[in-house]
């Protein structure tokens, strides 16, 4: 068995900072917020982290290293359909980074949340908050991003179950991705699929002087909005 590094340290920092975001603004939204006293503007302070961090997100899948981007795991149909059969035959084949199912599934959560933390910025409650670019934007258009932010949301409430519950057939199969998106190695018997012929070979390379400087420069451009959403 052969042990691969596959998650760099800002794909896995991006991840579980990721879920502790989002799930605070789920938290804040839909219960009643303590022990915050204005659980809204903890929502909207989630929000401007998480547009800085999905932007580095979206920076990084096309300048980060190989399994982080975008075209080391985004598919053709056919091959998605292809791993879908083999998938339900109980023999689907290993990939390094995410298999193709996988990779749409990303794809679509990012898509989803950039639209739920960006419409997020014009909304208001009337009352006591109004968020950083609600006068930008008319009220028939901001009334439209509320109603699209709310059914966004319970869209994010099905992709995160289906998520979950794909995390625990791919355990029930023997895969721990948990895990690996902790220490960012995988284990592997073969070669995996998305792996270069002449042999399991790290595909980039994970030390400091590789990784972290494009990742501080990349940071550094994502903090821009976050800095200028929390001081307006």
């Amino acid at each position: 068995m052969t042990r691969l590094k596959v998650w760099d340290i800002p794909v896995r920092l991006f991840h579980w900072s990721l879920v502790v975001l989002v799930g605070l603004s789920f938290y804040t939204m839909k219960t009643e917020g303590a022990p915050f006293v204005f659980p809204i503007e903890i929502h909207a302070r989630a929000g401007y982290l998480l547009v800085g961090l999905l932007l580095f997100r979206w920076l990084w899948g096309l300048w980060g290293s190989p399994h982080a981007r975008f075209t080391s795991f985004l598919y053709p149909p056919g091959r998605m359909l292809d791993y879908g059969r083999r998938l339900l035959r109980g023999k689907p084949p290993h990939y390094a980074g995410h298999n193709p199912l996988g990779g749409a599934m990303v794809l679509l959560m990012l898509i989803s949340l950039t639209f739920q933390a960006a419409s997020g910025l014009f909304l208001t409650d009337d009352i006591f908050f109004d968020a950083p670019l609600h006068g930008w934007a008319s009220s028939g258009i901001v009334k439209s991003l509320a109603s699209l932010h709310s059914l966004n949301a319970d869209l994010l409430v099905v992709l995160i179950a289906a998520h979950l519950m794909a995390l625990l057939l791919h355990r029930f199969k023997g895969e721990r991705l948990v895990s690996a998106m902790i220490t960012g190695r995988k284990a592997f018997d073969g070669r995996p699929e998305d792996e270069p012929a002449e042999g399991l070979k790290p595909r980039f390379r994970n030390d400091r002087i590789a990784i972290l400087p494009l990742a501080l420069v990349v940071l550094a451009l994502s903090s821009l909005p976050v800095i200028w959403l929390w001081s307006a």
